[in-house]
């Protein structure tokens, strides 16, 4: 992927020019070719694959359907089943080609040059340039201490500033600290500032249970939209499928700004399957906890600086720089994300969460490459 700017960047000076935000913009950093056959710990995805009842359905669509546009006729009625709110109907539901597409689509159909984003610091890499090609401010506020608290109070004055900030994202909970928000408080945050969009992303909420969408009133909060995905948990990110539930009329406005057939059928066939099978997810997800508290064990019996607070993956800072201690990982087949350069987490590594047997692996080579291994 070429840095736009960069020396491999095409220069067309008696062409056509992009917008001079798109000419100053960076482009978000994708996975790394070549993650196939290892490991992957460093993407924070489902490490087992799919249901099986996922498989199936895929392998069950005639070939004559591959020649046919796609049809979602019934998938959102699926996503208000599988939540189980009574609350919810298909138009609070919307479709999009993975959350990063509707994270792009809500800054498109709301964001404009000289408009303020509101998030956190650090938080997912891609909210930044997302802004950045509508021409917006960016107002990052750090998270506190080193236990990376939720800066509430920065927050609250931040959205009284005017002109109000016309967007508020928050990871929740936040990727990578893991910092968890009670839902109260994003509602309290809503309600306070009517005319900024507060944008809640709930990619790993499966492993916290902190949503806001079981007591959220779209009536009294008009304002909030929560973001859900089937790649963390029913391991579906290879498909991309996501959806942004809120309120008819934004779900209305993010369905203007997208293609009509943005969602392929395969990824259609498989969200049904996926979302009718959420035994299978949350066996997964109670067997990345029981992991978790595992190699949280392992952590403290070593010694070794690590911070875990929510989601599938946490922080370890190695003794040597993370870049190398990745490198090294890397050659004895594990993935694992360095977060060198990031605030406040510069010189740890972000590890994803897996099974026990893959956690023992990891946890085997972390300890070979730290010299821990003479440790109980």
């Amino acid at each position: 992927m070429v840095l736009a700017g960069s020396p491999l960047t095409p220069c067309l000076p008696d062409g056509p020019q992009a917008r001079p935000e798109v000419e100053s913009l960076q482009s978000y950093s994708a996975p790394l070719e070549g993650r196939r056959g290892l490991l992957r710990l460093d993407f924070n995805e489902n490490t087992v694959g799919p249901s099986p009842k996922v498989v199936e359905a895929i392998r069950a669509i005639p070939a004559d359907h591959y020649a046919i546009y796609p049809e979602y006729n019934g998938l959102r009625e699926a996503v208000v089943a599988n939540l189980g709110l009574p609350a919810l109907t298909p138009a609070h539901i919307g479709l999009f080609n993975g959350v990063d597409a509707a994270i792009h689509a809500l800054f498109h159909a709301f964001g404009a040059a000289g408009d303020v984003l509101l998030t956190t610091s650090p938080t997912f890499g891609y909210y930044t340039p997302c802004a950045q090609m509508q021409g917006m401010a960016i107002t990052a506020i750090p998270y506190l201490g080193t236990d990376f608290a939720f800066p509430m109070g920065a927050i609250r004055t931040a959205l009284l500033m005017q002109p109000s900030p016309r967007l508020l994202l928050l990871c929740n909970p936040n990727n990578p600290t893991g910092t968890r928000l009670a839902p109260e408080l994003i509602l309290e945050l809503a309600a306070a500032a009517p005319d900024t969009l507060v944008v809640v992303d709930e990619l790993y909420e499966a492993f916290t249970g902190d949503s806001a969408l079981p007591i959220a009133d779209f009536a009294a909060t008009p304002n909030l939209l929560v973001l859900r995905s089937l790649a963390k948990t029913a391991g579906l990110a290879g498909l991309r499928i996501g959806f942004a539930i809120g309120p008819e009329a934004l779900v209305d406005r993010l369905g203007r700004v997208t293609g009509p057939y943005d969602i392929n059928s395969f990824a259609v066939t498989a969200a049904r399957a996926a979302l009718a099978d959420q035994a299978f997810t949350d066996t997964y997800v109670a067997e990345v906890l029981r992991s978790r508290r595992w190699l949280l064990e392992q952590l403290h019996n070593a010694g070794v600086r690590h911070h875990a607070a929510g989601g599938n993956y946490l922080l370890i800072w190695p003794s040597r720089p993370a870049q190398a201690v990745e490198a090294e990982l890397r050659a004895s087949g594990i993935l694992v994300r360095s977060m060198a350069g990031k605030p406040l987490i510069d010189g740890s590594l972000r590890v994803s969460i897996g099974t026990r047997e893959q956690m023992e692996r990891f946890w085997a080579a972390y300890r070979e490459i730290e010299n821990l291994s003479s440790l109980p």
